[in-house]
């Protein structure tokens, strides 16, 4: 395991963007932007309800940045992909290794050393069911506990102060194929998270744990009967077709909703003045569409909730029967912009299927769906109707391999979750530049294996870089500026109050760029990979501090992760066609590194 060990390149003066736009000029600044000064922690793995992960700190900032050391780094013992955000709350550091799902309290008044850990033991058996690497993407703080999920379909509460777990809640069963890997996030005393397995033929579904005892609150499905999916008379969608009775069961063939997929595994907003939470849902199953006719309610979308009983309030289909494995998982941003001159309340989502969307929160109107990736299973967007226009000639058949499909099946953009920075205007999305051949096969459902229909192989999308990391102006509706990425860009992002953007890439740069321009200011190469989310964190001493954990996995990285043979192209559902040169760039690893000005 490497710990410390690391290459840091001090005052990088090469353009690194490929593009620039004009600056954006002055707009409104947006009411999630005007907050509380920042008090220095990281309480939840988003920073914030708004999924903004913006840092107000600014010590550190484009003029200085140069100057990042190493203060100290932590082994987590753990060799798969590590996904998670470090939280800080006072004084100590608090992460959660992938399985089996180590939860780690370190010394910020002592350079990281340990204080204590807690060990849940999650079933071994749930790393059989685990579609693409054991990974845990966070835990979430609120009042003296620390909660977070386990791969096993368990939610764990734990003393913050000492380890000791407080409850623990089964949540899902790993015998249907049922997996935890979210960040939970904490509304009004209510602890939300969704399942995972959506290549299992799980039913999906979201729910609220009361923080205080561990017991279940509500459970809203993704799919079936209105009374299920909490669908009742609050219910307003903004499109027509999105209206009627039991549509998450009229929209499957007979009883396919019971094992439709739709899981829960990506990340949750909160608006406090509307009161809704905003969550995604992921691919329809199985990945061959033939067998499931219909639009496949309500899976590859977004409902908006109340979060005291969970009931829906609108809800919208990125990718109605979704070809392609679009999940609807990724983050959705909370801003309040100009749009045609009025300030509106949106939800800014760089989805899997390639496009920008931006909505109307209080609504689920589509007010804007620009492409920010090369895409062909769509030939454009029809913004009246809110409905992607299909490609025909891109549609995967039973026992027919079609080809020059783009964006692959981990979309535009995974669950890596992007930033806002209200000081540029700018969304920072790190995404991929990958295309695939895909063949229907035939699929039979069994509880617990793997239900996908699909034989997949993915390859780099046009000029070859396969990830790219990219600033995005929501009311111009265009980039900023891009920098290309050989592998995909597969951790989160920040952005800080010191007009600095932070990422990391698989083949072990940690990165700082200018946040107005895109120029490469410092770099550090880690042990490992980079698929984690940076953070940023006021230390007792006073001094800004940012925090990465390396360790390559996640589903772009299993061919190292799991030790794959790179021969095989169509291993872990078709990624491994992509990645076969990633063993030569990077080992397995998992540690925390933690950096500082001299």
């Amino acid at each position: 395991m490497l710990c410390g060990v690391g290459l840091a390149c001090g005052g990088c003066s090469r353009r690194s963007a490929e593009a620039k736009a004009e600056q954006p000029q002055a707009v409104a600044v947006p009411a999630s932007a005007v907050s509380a000064p920042d008090d220095g922690q990281w309480l939840m793995a988003s920073k914030d309800y708004a999924n903004n992960r913006f840092s107000g700190l600014d010590q550190i900032n484009a003029g200085n940045v140069r100057n990042l050391k190493l203060e100290w780094s932590f082994s987590t013992g753990v060799l798969r992909g590590h996904e998670a955000a470090p939280l800080v709350v006072g004084d100590t550091m608090y992460f959660v290794t992938p399985y089996p799902n180590i939860l780690y309290a370190l010394d910020l008044k002592n350079r990281g050393a340990k204080k204590w850990e807690y060990r849940p033991k999650p079933a071994s058996a749930s790393q059989g069911v685990a579609c693409c690497d054991v990974v845990n993407r966070g835990a979430v703080y609120w009042e003296g506990k620390i909660i977070y999920n386990t791969l096993d379909a368990h939610m764990v509460a734990v003393d913050a102060a000492n380890g000791k777990e407080l409850w623990k809640t089964k949540l899902g069963d790993i015998n249907q194929g049922e997996t935890m890997t979210m960040a939970p996030i904490v509304v009004k005393g209510k602890v939300l998270a969704g399942n995972s397995g959506g290549e299992f033929g799980v039913r999906g579904w979201i729910a609220a744990v009361n923080a205080a005892d561990g017991k279940i609150a509500w459970r809203a499905y993704s799919t079936g009967p209105d009374a299920d999916v909490l669908i009742g008379p609050r219910f307003k969608p903004f499109y027509a077709r999105d209206r009627g009775k039991d549509l998450g069961v009229s929209s499957w063939p007979a009883d396919h909703w019971k094992i439709g997929g739709g899981s829960v595994w990506g990340w949750i907003s909160y608006d406090p003045e509307l009161n809704l939470i905003y969550h995604g849902t992921g691919n329809p199953g199985p990945w061959n569409a033939d067998i499931r006719p219909g639009d496949n309610k309500w899976t590859a979308g977004v409902f908006a909730r109340d979060p005291g009983n969970g009931e829906a309030i609108w809800a919208y289909q990125w990718s109605p029967h979704d070809l392609y494995d679009y999940d609807g998982i990724n983050e959705n941003v909370l801003l309040d912009l100009p749009i045609n001159g009025k300030t509106r309340k949106v939800l800014v989502k760089p989805e899997r299927n390639g496009y920008l969307y931006v909505l109307d929160r209080q609504t689920g109107e589509v007010l804007s769906a620009d492409k920010y990736v090369h895409i062909t299973t769509s030939i454009g967007f029809d913004l009246k109707n809110g409905l992607l226009l299909e490609n025909k000639s891109k549609t995967p058949t039973l026992g027919k391999t079609v080809r020059d499909l783009c964006p692959s099946a981990p979309g535009g953009k995974d669950w890596n979750p992007s930033s806002w920075s209200p000081r540029t205007q700018l969304l920072y999305i790190p995404h991929n530049n990958l295309c695939m051949d895909m063949e229907g096969v035939e699929a039979n459902y069994i509880a617990g294996t793997p239900y996908v229909g699909a034989s997949v192989k993915m390859y780099p999308g046009p000029g070859g870089n396969r990830g790219e990391f990219s600033a995005w102006d929501p009311v111009r509706r265009q980039k900023a500026w891009s920098i290309k990425e050989k592998f995909p860009a597969w951790s989160g992002a920040l952005a800080t109050a010191g007009d600095v953007v932070f990422y990391g890439t698989m083949d072990r740069d940690f990165k700082a760029v200018d946040a107005r321009s895109g120029e490469l200011l410092w770099k550090f190469r880690t042990g490992s990979g980079i698929i984690g989310q940076p953070i940023s964190f006021r230390g007792p001493d006073g001094k800004q501090y940012i925090a990465i954990a390396d360790g390559v996995g996640g589903w772009a990285g299993a061919i190292v992760a799991g030790g794959l043979d790179p021969r095989d192209e169509t291993a872990a559902l078709g990624f491994v066609g992509a990645m076969k040169d990633l063993p030569a760039a990077t080992n397995q690893g998992g540690a925390i590194y933690v950096f500082s000005l001299p």
